[in-house]
This record gives structure tokens, C-alpha cells and sequence, in this order.
């Protein structure tokens, strides 16, 4: 009896756009489950970054901002304003650590958190307040922003993942070609919702510890609430001023803070 005669179709039949549909929806979740890890991992490294690292980090970052700074008497009154607030911060959050502001004269509407211990202030936000105290809740939730290592976070994944090699490798030289890029993710980066009403809740913490009351906690994100529309910056990279006004005021009930008069901006800070 003659063997049956299996075509080479047979053998080897073709691949339905099923089947291919299949497989690219296989390939794909695979990945998406990659990035997802690698995030949770890098959100979970990041606490284990050392003081050392993170200021050889910053060394090499912050020099970008330090040449759009000015030293003048405005920086030198916030520097002040941010000593306040940070003496009265947990002991563990000032160890080895050596905050300051640099002031840039720029009309942009925004304050960062970056590595090296600095928070960059632009005139644009400064001539949105109308006290101290008001300034003083930007300073101290950016304060929040480096309890929470969320300054760090604006790296990116990529950048940060390098960063966190390099760090349990040994490879210090190597974070020199990463600060490169770490510049330009930071002008880029956008903090969560959850990371900003964190910081909030640090910042009203910390106005309440200097002056006894929150006056001014909420002023200036009243006023952004009424700017929708006007082109500022802040209003396109922030979560809705309205809404983190709103769960600040909720908190201020909830802890039974009290709201007084708020102090004048120094001169130095007035336009």
C-alpha cells in the first residue's frame, strides 16, 4: 500500500491573521508587563540611593541652573524663608543634607525639586504671591517633593535605572553622561497627581510648624483657579489648582488648623 502522499501545505500550514493577531497581542502584553515591573522596581530603588550618590548626581546637574541664577538679595531672603521651614523638618529628612534656592529671573510660573539638595524658584512664580506665607508653602512643598524622593522620579525611568546601576555597581564616572540627560527630562517632567497633593499636605505641615497658622496655604491656588485659559505654564503641567485647593482646605478642617492674618512680602520680593 502506497504512503499516503502530505502535501507540503499540509506539513506546514499558514498562519491565519488570527493567529497573528494572537501573537502580536501575547507580544505586546509582555512588554507592557516588562515596563510595569521595571517601574515598581525603580519606584522601590529609589529610597535605597545613597546621600553621596545623589549629591555627585546633583553636582552635575545643578550647574545648569546655577548659571540662569542671580545672587541677589531676592535669592538671599528665600534662602532664609527655606532655613525656616527646614529646621522644622524630622531630624532624618535634614541629615547630610544642605537645602537651598536659586532664584531665577525668568517670567515662567513653576518651582522644581532637583538633585543636590536645590529648589529652583523662577521670578514668575514669585510675582503670583502676595506674602511670605504664600511663598513659604511652595518652598515647603517642595521640600515634600525631596521627602518623598520624587525629585528623583523626574528623571524618568531610563535615566533613573542607569542612575540606580551605576550606584550598585560602583560606577560613579557613569552618572556623568546620565546628568546630561537628567537635565532635560527634569524641564520635562510631571509629577502624579498623588505626588503633588504629598508634597501639598508636607507643605501645609511645615507652614503651620513656622507661623502657628496656615493663612496663605491655599491664597495662590484660589487665584490660579480663576486663570484657566491665560497660557501659564504651571496650569498646563500641575493637577488643577481647584481641586488641590479644595482637598487642602478639607485637611485644614480635619486637622483643626487655624487661618490668620498672613505677613507681608519682604521688600526685596516685591516687583
Amino acid at each position: 500500500m502506497p504512503p499516503p502522499d502530505y502535501s507540503s501545505e499540509d506539513r506546514n500550514p499558514p498562519v491565519s491573521n488570527r493567529d497573528l493577531l494572537i501573537l502580536l497581542g501575547l507580544f505586546l502584553s509582555v512588554v507592557v508587563g516588562v515596563v510595569w515591573l521595571l517601574g515598581i522596581l525603580v519606584n522601590n530603588l529609589v529610597w535605597f540611593i545613597p546621600t553621596h550618590v545623589e549629591k555627585t548626581l546633583g553636582s552635575l546637574i545643578v550647574p545648569a541652573y546655577e548659571r540662569l541664577a542671580q545672587p541677589t538679595p531676592a535669592q538671599d531672603v528665600l534662602n532664609q524663608l527655606l532655613e525656616r521651614l527646614e529646621q522644622q523638618l524630622p531630624e532624618e529628612q535634614r541629615q547630610e543634607r544642605d537645602y537651598r534656592v536659586l532664584y531665577v529671573p525668568d517670567r515662567t510660573v513653576n518651582a522644581l525639586a532637583i538633585p543636590g539638595d536645590v529648589i529652583i524658584l523662577y521670578q514668575g512664580l514669585v510675582a503670583q504671591a502676595e506674602s511670605e506665607n504664600e511663598l513659604a508653602m511652595v518652598l515647603g512643598h517642595e521640600l515634600g517633593h525631596f521627602a518623598h524622593r520624587d525629585h528623583l522620579r523626574s528623571l524618568g525611568r531610563e535615566i533613573l535605572f542607569r542612575a540606580i546601576a551605576a550606584t550598585f555597581l560602583g560606577d560613579l564616572g557613569a552618572l556623568q553622561s546620565i546628568a546630561v540627560s537628567g537635565v532635560s527630562a527634569i524641564s520635562r517632567s510631571h509629577y502624579s497627581q498623588s505626588q503633588e497633593l504629598q508634597a501639598d499636605e508636607m507643605g501645609l505641615t511645615l507652614l503651620n510648624a513656622v507661623y502657628g497658622h496656615v493663612g496663605g496655604a491655599t491664597d495662590f491656588f484660589s487665584r490660579l483657579r480663576q486663570e484657566r485659559g491665560s497660557g501659564i505654564a504651571f496650569l498646563s503641567t500641575h493637577p488643577s489648582p481647584g481641586n488641590r485647593a479644595n482637598k487642602l482646605e478639607r485637611l485644614i478642617q480635619e486637622r483643626g488648623y487655624s487661618v490668620a492674618k498672613t505677613n507681608p512680602l519682604p521688600s526685596s520680593l516685591v516687583n
